[in-house]
């Protein structure tokens, strides 16, 4: 129940992971490991040891952008498994100081944290007091809170949207934000059933999970009904979906004691090889083998392949069928200007058929690429014309600096 004259307010911390203090992090993780008496029972590594790995790991951050190297010299990195970690014993400590130093007439009467997200309960009068009481806790000045306020009685905290009633009570609804487009995994797309029908399941669990209501089970209900249905999702599947919720447990705890393979999905190929596994207990599991973030998103500079080493490659003629596979423990750029080397000699050589047949006559070439161009005499890549080629067929003379490498 809400009092009269309370409400409820969320804070945020701006950009957490990359703001967290190291210095203050470690100090933390020291104490805790130092007063933990259970430490002996679960790793032969002491404090010391512990404090020493973790203080390289957080403070020996590199990354490459556009070819030069940097290291962060503040916050944890992110994508590390090591940051939420850190950044959560961080915040733990924040929000105890914050609590236990608060005077009384600001001091929340519920703190409920999600990593930074938090939502309270005070006074109307305090939020503004509040939040600055908290952004003082950090010394260094680099975590700081924004706060949210009710919104005709609402509030959204996570995917959950927090209604005050008249009478001081609350219910809970599910939280979509204005950006959401009810954009889900199209059942025409090219992925296994048990995916597609997975969206759907998801969805009823979090609205049997999250709301409160009967009432507003059915209209969320009918929600996930309207937006599925609008990304081609038939009523056989939510019916099969319902069914199998039933037996779904069940399911769960049989698979644990069999063998599990996660293949590439492919329509139709997939379903015969699953079938074979199942007839040895095995379970399989599908997964798409290409998606549009694998396509678009590049977040990591290139690596030149130039630089690549202990690697295999391919070497297709531009002018027949014939492929040169090579392996090299060096680096693929020595050994690429080898074969350049070697091919630009044979194929100077070779104009006329006496000449060609001269010219390979007692010659002991270095690879099979310069047998190649010695007894084919096929045309470097530099006397056609801009455009011959389209990124699938390079000569097997690589004379400019673009050769086709894929790893084997």
């Amino acid at each position: 129940m809400i009092e009269q004259g309370e409400e409820f307010i969320s804070h945020d911390v701006v950009s957490l992971f990359t703001n967290t203090p190291i210095d203050k992090s470690l100090e933390i993780i020291k104490q805790r490991v130092m007063d933990d008496d259970t430490l002996g029972e679960r790793t032969n590594l002491t404090p010391e040891d512990i404090m020493e790995a973790l203080e390289f790991t957080l403070t020996t951050t590199f990354f490459s952008f556009r070819g030069q190297i940097y290291q962060q010299k503040f916050g944890t990195a992110m994508g590390s498994p090591v940051s939420p970690i850190v950044a959560n014993l961080y915040m733990e400590w924040l929000e105890q100081e914050s609590i236990v130093t608060a005077p009384l007439d600001i001091k929340p009467r519920l703190w409920k944290r999600y990593v930074d997200d938090v939502l309270e309960v005070v006074n109307k009068d305090s939020v503004e007091r509040l939040t600055s009481h908290i952004n003082q806790i950090d010394k260094t000045g680099n975590i700081k809170f924004t706060y949210e306020t009710e919104v005709d009685h609402k509030i959204p905290f996570l995917d959950t949207l927090i209604v005050k009633k008249q009478d001081g009570s609350i219910k809970l609804l599910i939280y979509r934000k204005k950006t959401h487009t009810d954009q889900y995994l199209h059942f025409n797309s090219h992925h296994p059933l048990q995916h597609k029908l997975s969206v759907i399941r998801t969805l009823m669990d979090r609205k049997d999970k999250v709301v409160t209501e009967d009432e507003d089970k059915k209209q969320e209900e009918a929600k996930i009904k309207e937006a599925l249905k609008l990304c081609g999702y038939p009523e056989w599947a939510f019916k099969q979906t319902q069914s199998k919720n039933k037996s779904h447990s069940k399911d769960q705890s049989e698979s644990k004691s069999r063998g599990m393979v996660v293949l590439p999905f492919k329509e139709g190929l997939s379903q015969r090889v699953r079938r074979v596994f199942k007839k040895d207990g095995i379970n399989t599991a599908f997964k798409p083998h290409q998606t549009l973030r694998n396509i678009l998103v590049h977040p990591k500079d290139k690596r030149d392949i130039t630089q690549t080493s202990d690697c295999v490659y391919e070497i297709p003629c531009l002018n027949c069928d014939k492929t040169y596979i090579g392996e090299t423990a060096r680096l693929f750029g020595t050994r690429l200007k080898e074969h350049k080397t070697e091919a630009e000699k044979a194929s100077k050589k070779a104009y006329t058929r006496s000449q060609r047949q001269a010219s390979i006559t007692g010659v002991d070439n270095k690879s099979a690429i310069t047998d190649h161009v010695a007894e084919d005499n096929h045309v470097p890549m530099r006397q056609f014309p801009p455009g011959k080629w389209s990124g699938h067929g390079f000569a097997c003379l690589p004379l400019g600096s673009e050769l086709i490498y894929r790893m084997v």
